[in-house]
Protein backbone atom coordinates (compact mmCIF):
# COMPACT_ATOMS: atom_id res chain seq x y z
CA UNK A 1 0.00 0.00 0.00
CA UNK A 2 2.82 2.42 0.91
CA UNK A 3 4.69 1.74 -2.33
CA UNK A 4 1.59 2.34 -4.45
CA UNK A 5 0.86 5.55 -2.57
CA UNK A 6 4.43 6.79 -2.94
CA UNK A 7 5.00 5.79 -6.55
CA UNK A 8 1.46 6.05 -7.91
CA UNK A 9 1.31 2.55 -9.36
CA UNK A 10 1.28 -1.06 -8.18
CA UNK A 11 4.93 -1.53 -7.25
CA UNK A 12 6.52 -4.80 -6.14
CA UNK A 13 9.97 -5.63 -4.84
CA UNK A 14 12.06 -8.21 -6.64
CA UNK A 15 14.18 -10.00 -4.03
CA UNK A 16 17.65 -10.75 -5.38
CA UNK A 17 20.54 -12.83 -4.07
CA UNK A 18 23.75 -11.13 -5.20
CA UNK A 19 26.07 -13.87 -3.89
CA UNK A 20 27.18 -11.77 -0.93
CA UNK A 21 28.31 -12.92 2.50
CA UNK A 22 28.89 -11.14 5.82
CA UNK A 23 32.01 -10.23 7.81
CA UNK A 24 30.67 -12.13 10.81
CA UNK A 25 30.45 -15.26 8.65
CA UNK A 26 33.73 -15.23 6.73
CA UNK A 27 36.05 -14.66 9.70
CA UNK A 28 36.67 -10.94 9.17
CA UNK A 29 34.72 -10.13 12.33
CA UNK A 30 33.36 -13.50 13.33
CA UNK A 31 32.18 -16.86 12.07
CA UNK A 32 28.77 -18.44 11.70
CA UNK A 33 26.85 -15.22 11.15
CA UNK A 34 23.97 -14.01 13.33
CA UNK A 35 22.44 -16.90 15.25
CA UNK A 36 19.03 -16.51 13.57
CA UNK A 37 20.35 -16.26 10.00
CA UNK A 38 20.21 -19.31 7.75
CA UNK A 39 22.55 -20.45 5.01
CA UNK A 40 20.69 -18.32 2.45
CA UNK A 41 20.92 -15.10 4.46
CA UNK A 42 17.16 -14.34 4.43
CA UNK A 43 16.92 -15.36 0.79
CA UNK A 44 15.38 -18.80 1.27
CA UNK A 45 12.45 -18.04 -1.03
CA UNK A 46 14.48 -16.53 -3.89
CA UNK A 47 14.37 -18.60 -7.08
CA UNK A 48 16.45 -18.62 -10.25
CA UNK A 49 19.92 -18.70 -8.70
CA UNK A 50 22.81 -20.20 -10.64
CA UNK A 51 26.61 -20.44 -10.34
CA UNK A 52 27.72 -17.31 -12.21
CA UNK A 53 26.80 -14.29 -10.09
CA UNK A 54 25.78 -11.88 -12.85
CA UNK A 55 23.87 -14.55 -14.77
CA UNK A 56 22.21 -15.54 -11.52
CA UNK A 57 21.08 -11.97 -10.86
CA UNK A 58 19.72 -11.72 -14.40
CA UNK A 59 17.88 -15.04 -14.06
CA UNK A 60 16.35 -14.13 -10.70
CA UNK A 61 15.02 -10.79 -11.91
CA UNK A 62 13.57 -12.15 -15.13
CA UNK A 63 12.01 -15.15 -13.44
CA UNK A 64 10.09 -12.77 -11.19
CA UNK A 65 9.22 -10.38 -14.02
CA UNK A 66 7.65 -13.27 -15.93
CA UNK A 67 5.87 -14.76 -12.93
CA UNK A 68 2.17 -14.37 -12.17
CA UNK A 69 2.87 -11.64 -9.62
CA UNK A 70 5.37 -9.94 -11.87
CA UNK A 71 3.03 -9.81 -14.84
CA UNK A 72 0.37 -8.12 -12.70
CA UNK A 73 2.63 -5.35 -11.37
CA UNK A 74 3.28 -2.03 -13.07
CA UNK A 75 6.65 -1.14 -11.50
CA UNK A 76 9.43 -2.85 -9.58
CA UNK A 77 12.12 -2.16 -7.02
CA UNK A 78 15.22 -4.35 -7.01
CA UNK A 79 15.83 -5.56 -3.46
CA UNK A 80 19.22 -7.10 -2.68
CA UNK A 81 17.99 -9.02 0.33
CA UNK A 82 20.46 -11.80 1.10
CA UNK A 83 23.35 -11.30 3.50
CA UNK A 84 25.15 -7.91 3.26
CA UNK A 85 24.42 -6.23 -0.07
CA UNK A 86 27.34 -3.79 0.12
CA UNK A 87 30.01 -6.34 1.05
CA UNK A 88 32.11 -6.32 -2.12
CA UNK A 89 34.40 -4.05 -4.08
CA UNK A 90 32.83 -0.92 -5.54
CA UNK A 91 33.51 -2.29 -9.02
CA UNK A 92 31.68 -5.53 -8.31
CA UNK A 93 28.83 -3.79 -6.53
CA UNK A 94 28.26 -1.60 -9.57
CA UNK A 95 28.22 -4.62 -11.88
CA UNK A 96 25.67 -6.39 -9.70
CA UNK A 97 23.40 -3.39 -9.25
CA UNK A 98 23.62 -2.49 -12.95
CA UNK A 99 22.78 -6.03 -14.04
CA UNK A 100 19.65 -6.12 -11.90
CA UNK A 101 18.44 -2.64 -12.77
CA UNK A 102 18.93 -3.08 -16.52
CA UNK A 103 16.49 -5.97 -16.90
CA UNK A 104 13.35 -3.90 -17.43
CA UNK A 105 12.31 -0.27 -17.97
CA UNK A 106 9.64 -0.94 -15.34
CA UNK A 107 12.32 -1.13 -12.65
CA UNK A 108 12.21 2.17 -10.78
CA UNK A 109 14.21 1.58 -7.61
CA UNK A 110 17.13 -0.04 -5.82
CA UNK A 111 16.94 -1.22 -2.21
CA UNK A 112 19.91 -2.84 -0.50
CA UNK A 113 19.92 -4.66 2.83
CA UNK A 114 23.25 -4.55 4.62
CA UNK A 115 25.15 -4.10 7.86
CA UNK A 116 25.91 -0.60 9.17
CA UNK A 117 29.63 -1.35 9.42
CA UNK A 118 29.63 -1.87 5.64
CA UNK A 119 28.52 1.67 4.85
CA UNK A 120 31.13 4.30 4.02
CA UNK A 121 31.49 7.27 1.70
CA UNK A 122 32.53 5.18 -1.31
CA UNK A 123 29.53 2.85 -1.01
CA UNK A 124 27.21 5.79 -0.39
CA UNK A 125 28.54 7.65 -3.42
CA UNK A 126 27.87 4.62 -5.59
CA UNK A 127 24.34 4.25 -4.27
CA UNK A 128 23.69 7.97 -4.65
CA UNK A 129 24.83 7.82 -8.28
CA UNK A 130 21.61 5.92 -9.07
CA UNK A 131 19.33 8.57 -7.58
CA UNK A 132 18.97 10.55 -10.80
CA UNK A 133 17.07 7.64 -12.34
CA UNK A 134 15.99 5.39 -9.47
CA UNK A 135 14.56 5.48 -5.98
CA UNK A 136 17.37 4.37 -3.65
CA UNK A 137 16.98 2.95 -0.16
CA UNK A 138 19.26 1.11 2.28
CA UNK A 139 17.93 -1.27 4.92
CA UNK A 140 20.22 -1.45 7.94
CA UNK A 141 20.05 -4.25 10.46
CA UNK A 142 19.98 -3.08 14.06
CA UNK A 143 17.82 -5.75 15.77
CA UNK A 144 18.43 -4.34 19.27
CA UNK A 145 20.44 -1.73 21.14
CA UNK A 146 20.96 -4.06 24.10
CA UNK A 147 24.68 -4.81 23.78
CA UNK A 148 24.50 -8.04 25.77
CA UNK A 149 21.84 -9.39 23.43
CA UNK A 150 23.73 -8.06 20.39
CA UNK A 151 26.76 -10.05 21.54
CA UNK A 152 24.69 -13.20 22.08
CA UNK A 153 23.26 -13.04 18.57
CA UNK A 154 26.79 -12.55 17.14
CA UNK A 155 25.94 -9.19 15.57
CA UNK A 156 29.57 -8.02 15.60
CA UNK A 157 28.99 -4.29 15.15
CA UNK A 158 28.25 -1.45 17.55
CA UNK A 159 25.30 0.85 18.01
CA UNK A 160 27.71 3.63 17.09
CA UNK A 161 28.32 1.89 13.74
CA UNK A 162 24.58 2.06 13.10
CA UNK A 163 24.34 5.75 14.00
CA UNK A 164 27.36 6.58 11.84
CA UNK A 165 25.93 4.67 8.85
CA UNK A 166 22.62 6.54 9.15
CA UNK A 167 24.45 9.86 9.22
CA UNK A 168 26.50 9.03 6.12
CA UNK A 169 23.53 7.76 4.12
CA UNK A 170 21.36 10.72 5.07
CA UNK A 171 24.15 13.09 3.98
CA UNK A 172 23.82 11.57 0.48
CA UNK A 173 20.02 11.85 0.52
CA UNK A 174 19.50 8.09 0.68
CA UNK A 175 16.44 6.69 2.46
CA UNK A 176 17.22 4.51 5.49
CA UNK A 177 15.03 1.72 6.84
CA UNK A 178 15.97 0.26 10.23
CA UNK A 179 15.41 -3.43 10.92
CA UNK A 180 14.53 -4.39 14.50
CA UNK A 181 13.63 -7.77 16.00
CA UNK A 182 11.28 -8.87 18.75
CA UNK A 183 11.79 -12.14 20.61
CA UNK A 184 15.50 -12.03 21.46
CA UNK A 185 14.77 -12.32 25.19
CA UNK A 186 14.68 -8.55 25.49
CA UNK A 187 12.73 -6.64 28.12
CA UNK A 188 10.07 -4.03 27.42
CA UNK A 189 12.64 -1.40 28.39
CA UNK A 190 15.02 -2.84 25.79
CA UNK A 191 12.36 -2.52 23.09
CA UNK A 192 11.62 1.09 23.96
CA UNK A 193 15.33 1.94 24.13
CA UNK A 194 15.79 0.53 20.63
CA UNK A 195 12.86 2.56 19.33
CA UNK A 196 14.12 5.75 20.98
CA UNK A 197 17.53 5.14 19.40
CA UNK A 198 16.17 4.99 15.85
CA UNK A 199 13.74 7.85 16.51
CA UNK A 200 16.73 10.13 17.02
CA UNK A 201 18.60 9.11 13.86
CA UNK A 202 16.27 10.45 11.18
CA UNK A 203 15.48 7.06 9.65
CA UNK A 204 12.71 7.04 7.06
CA UNK A 205 11.27 3.64 7.83
CA UNK A 206 11.34 0.60 10.07
CA UNK A 207 10.77 -3.13 9.68
CA UNK A 208 9.64 -4.97 12.80
CA UNK A 209 10.49 -8.66 12.61
CA UNK A 210 9.45 -11.55 14.82
CA UNK A 211 12.22 -13.95 15.81
CA UNK A 212 11.50 -17.31 14.22
CA UNK A 213 13.72 -20.37 14.39
CA UNK A 214 15.13 -21.89 11.20
CA UNK A 215 16.56 -25.40 10.91
CA UNK A 216 20.09 -24.63 9.77
CA UNK A 217 20.92 -21.98 12.37
CA UNK A 218 22.61 -21.61 15.73
CA UNK A 219 19.26 -20.43 17.09
CA UNK A 220 17.76 -23.68 15.84
CA UNK A 221 20.28 -25.65 17.90
CA UNK A 222 19.50 -23.49 20.92
CA UNK A 223 15.77 -24.10 20.47
CA UNK A 224 16.14 -27.86 20.16
CA UNK A 225 18.32 -27.99 23.28
CA UNK A 226 15.83 -25.91 25.27
CA UNK A 227 18.16 -22.92 25.52
CA UNK A 228 15.84 -20.64 23.53
CA UNK A 229 12.08 -20.31 23.88
CA UNK A 230 10.13 -18.30 21.27
CA UNK A 231 7.56 -15.69 22.22
CA UNK A 232 3.88 -16.53 22.16
CA UNK A 233 1.80 -14.82 19.49
CA UNK A 234 0.04 -12.78 22.16
CA UNK A 235 3.35 -11.56 23.63
CA UNK A 236 4.59 -10.63 20.17
CA UNK A 237 1.45 -8.67 19.34
CA UNK A 238 1.69 -6.74 22.61
CA UNK A 239 5.37 -5.98 22.01
CA UNK A 240 4.68 -4.66 18.51
CA UNK A 241 1.93 -2.42 19.86
CA UNK A 242 4.37 -0.96 22.39
CA UNK A 243 6.90 -0.30 19.64
CA UNK A 244 4.31 1.36 17.42
CA UNK A 245 3.15 3.63 20.25
CA UNK A 246 6.71 4.84 20.92
CA UNK A 247 7.72 5.21 17.28
CA UNK A 248 8.15 8.66 15.76
CA UNK A 249 4.87 9.39 13.92
CA UNK A 250 6.48 10.14 10.55
CA UNK A 251 8.50 6.91 10.32
CA UNK A 252 6.99 4.53 7.74
CA UNK A 253 6.34 1.05 9.13
CA UNK A 254 7.21 -1.27 6.25
CA UNK A 255 6.38 -4.52 8.01
CA UNK A 256 5.35 -5.85 11.40
CA UNK A 257 6.06 -9.55 10.90
CA UNK A 258 8.37 -11.80 8.93
CA UNK A 259 7.76 -14.53 6.35
CA UNK A 260 9.56 -17.71 7.41
CA UNK A 261 9.96 -20.45 4.80
CA UNK A 262 7.54 -23.10 6.04
CA UNK A 263 9.80 -26.02 5.19
CA UNK A 264 12.63 -24.50 7.22
CA UNK A 265 10.78 -23.07 10.22
CA UNK A 266 11.07 -25.00 13.48
CA UNK A 267 9.16 -22.55 15.65
CA UNK A 268 7.00 -20.80 16.58
CA UNK A 269 4.14 -22.34 14.62
CA UNK A 270 2.17 -19.10 14.68
CA UNK A 271 4.93 -17.32 12.75
CA UNK A 272 3.76 -19.12 9.61
CA UNK A 273 0.34 -17.44 9.70
CA UNK A 274 1.07 -13.88 8.63
CA UNK A 275 -2.53 -12.75 8.18
CA UNK A 276 -3.49 -13.93 11.66
CA UNK A 277 -0.59 -11.97 13.15
CA UNK A 278 -1.47 -8.83 11.21
CA UNK A 279 -5.13 -9.14 12.17
CA UNK A 280 -4.20 -9.70 15.81
CA UNK A 281 -2.03 -6.59 15.98
CA UNK A 282 -4.63 -4.48 14.17
CA UNK A 283 -7.36 -5.67 16.55
CA UNK A 284 -5.28 -4.77 19.60
CA UNK A 285 -4.56 -1.31 18.25
CA UNK A 286 -8.24 -0.72 17.53
CA UNK A 287 -9.54 -2.22 20.78
CA UNK A 288 -7.13 -0.18 22.89
CA UNK A 289 -7.58 2.94 20.74
CA UNK A 290 -3.82 3.36 20.36
CA UNK A 291 -1.81 4.48 17.36
CA UNK A 292 1.67 5.19 16.08
CA UNK A 293 3.46 7.78 18.17
CA UNK A 294 0.87 8.27 20.89
CA UNK A 295 3.63 7.60 23.46
CA UNK A 296 6.34 9.38 21.45
CA UNK A 297 8.17 12.15 23.25
CA UNK A 298 10.33 14.06 20.79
Amino acid sequence: MYLKKRFGKRTLKICVDGNFTCPNRDGTKGIGGCIFCGSSGSGENIKGKCEDTLDSIKNQVNLFLNSYRGLRAEQFIIYFQSFSGTYDSIENLKKKYDMALSQSPKIIGLEVATRPDLIDDDVSKLLASYKSKYYVCVELGLQTTNLEIADKINRCYSNEDFARACKILKSYGIDVVAHIMVGLNESDDDLISTVKFINNLGVNGVKIHNTYVLKDTKLGQMYLSGEYKPLTQSAYELAVCKIIRSLRPDIIIHRITGDPPKDMCLAPEWAMHKKLILNGITKRLNDLDIYQGDNYKG
